[in-house]
């Protein structure tokens, strides 16, 4: 499979729910689908790389899988609220650049070796 831009994944998402979801969720919803599926990816991580041990009904869980399904819930609020993530996440790094260019390199806890 090719890679694919956000953009691309926002109409294939958009097209995937007029085709098969029927409609959009409102955006409470989807809102509250959002934290459900970080949930889910929280409940994973802290089995996999936390204290927590496996259930029998967790061993099954992917991580990638995890991820996709927080990553479509994310394009589905930004579709419905007219948020364009290509745009969104070039700001978003400019930002993060200008604010952070020195901050993370000032910060002595981040090269401390675990």
């Amino acid at each position: 499979m090719d890679d694919i831009t956000f953009r691309q994944a926002q109409q294939r998402v958009d097209q995937w729910i007029k085709i098969v979801g029927v409609r959009y969720f409102s955006e409470l919803t989807q809102f509250a689908q959002l934290a459900e599926e970080v949930g889910e990816l929280a409940r994973l991580l802290s089995r996999t790389y936390g204290d927590q041990s496996f259930k029998d009904s967790d061993k099954k869980a992917s991580l990638a899988d995890e991820l996709a399904d927080v990553l479509f819930v994310l394009v589905c609020l930004a579709n419905q609220t007219g948020v364009d993530l290509t745009k969104a996440f070039e700001e978003n790094m400019r930002k993060k650049t200008k604010r952070d260019r020195k901050r993370h390199a000032r910060n002595k806890k981040l090269h401390v070796k675990k």
